[in-house]
């Protein structure tokens, strides 16, 4: 009969009633896939969440348990990937540093043993006035340093280059810090017969705060700067590790004739660092040949420009971009005679 809702109708006619009343949270909830599904879903995204984060506990468990067989192999070289770090820290941050009070406290006799002087190589079985005034000290000083030497590639480089020179590399990452160490001493037993690498070796230090610290005056003969961290941003520009109060101490540590090489491939921090160095009194830009060369081969181009072009890990990822690499070296001039 007409006007009058059949049984069937008035069903549906209520239930359309009661979906249009429920609160929308409730109605999408319903409308979900289940809720064995949600959860399924929800352990699989934790999961997938705790196995890239880097302080995991398996991640830690294996990097100790390499290191561990690291230890009972010493002929064998680091593994890089057990020693990742982010690529920047603040030098402004209180880190957890020991530095010496003066150069002539440096133990420089445990980071180079082969050139210790005889007596000092147990310096540390002293008493303790022995200590305070034993230098630790070496047949020769320390002459080349690289700040922020990153995996060390430039410094594997070089110590061949220049196996009579002491080198030091300077960082501020403690994992990056323990791999160079770890290969500086690996490559060290490896070369056990000819004595290689024994000139070569890395410290924990915040350069930017601490280098007068390590080096004498007029001591160093080589400072490289490569691929340092740019801090793009303007309120950022103090970290940058050139300045011109940071070219003082450079000038302090380096001794007259002695080159700083820089080298980026940032453009801005390029035209930085040149800018600070050109206008410090103490320094020179040199020949443009040193940093270049001529023709293809580059002849007349420094050996150390060379090899801080190549063999830097920066620098390979650079090259492996096709990406722009600038350097820029400066020679440290005599200082000007009082009048």
């Amino acid at each position: 009969m007409e006007g009058e809702l059949t049984e069937k109708q008035k069903l549906d006619s209520t239930s359309a009633s009661l979906r249009v009343n429920q609160p929308i949270h409730s109605r999408l909830q319903h409308q979900t896939s289940p809720s064995t599904y949600l959860q399924i879903s929800t352990t699989s995204m934790s999961k997938r969440k705790t196995d890239t984060m880097p302080g995991e506990p398996a991640k830690r468990q294996k990097r100790e348990e390499y290191k561990k067989t690291l230890i009972e192999n010493d002929a064998a070289l680091p593994k890089k990937k057990f020693y990742r770090q982010r690529a920047h820290a603040n030098p402004f941050s209180d880190h957890s540093l020991t530095y010496p009070k003066s150069p002539a406290d440096m133990d420089w006799a445990s980071l180079y043993p082969s050139y210790a002087v005889e007596g000092e190589k147990k310096s540390h079985d002293s008493n303790e006035g022995e200590k305070s005034t034993a230098a630790k000290a070496l047949t020769k000083n320390v002459e080349i340093a690289d700040i922020g030497c990153g995996f060390g590639g430039l410094l594997f480089a070089l110590a061949p280059k220049f196996p009579d020179t002491l080198m030091l590399g300077l960082e501020i990452r403690t994992s990056v810090t323990e791999y160079v160490q770890e290969k500086v001493r690996a490559l060290r037993v490896q070369n056990v017969e000819t004595g290689a690498y024994q000139n070569a070796s890395c410290i924990r230090a915040n350069t930017m705060k601490f280098l007068p610290n390590f080096f004498q005056k007029a001591q160093l003969s080589k400072i490289f700067l490569c691929f340092p961290d740019p801090h793009f941003k303007q309120r950022k520009h103090k970290a940058r590790i050139v300045s011109y109060t940071l070219n003082s101490e450079y000038a302090y540590v380096l001794k007259p004739g002695a080159i700083v090489y820089t080298i980026t491939d940032v453009q801005d921090l390029h035209e930085w660092m040149k800018g600070h160095f050109e206008k410090h009194p103490s320094f020179e830009r040199v020949a443009k040949i040193f940093e270049e060369g001529e023709g293809e081969a580059g002849e007349g181009m420094d050996e150390c420009v060379r090899l801080m072009r190549s063999e830097t890990e920066e620098g390979k990822k650079v090259t492996r971009n096709n990406g722009m690499k600038y350097v820029a070296c400066f020679r440290r001039v005599d200082d000007r005679a009082w009048p």
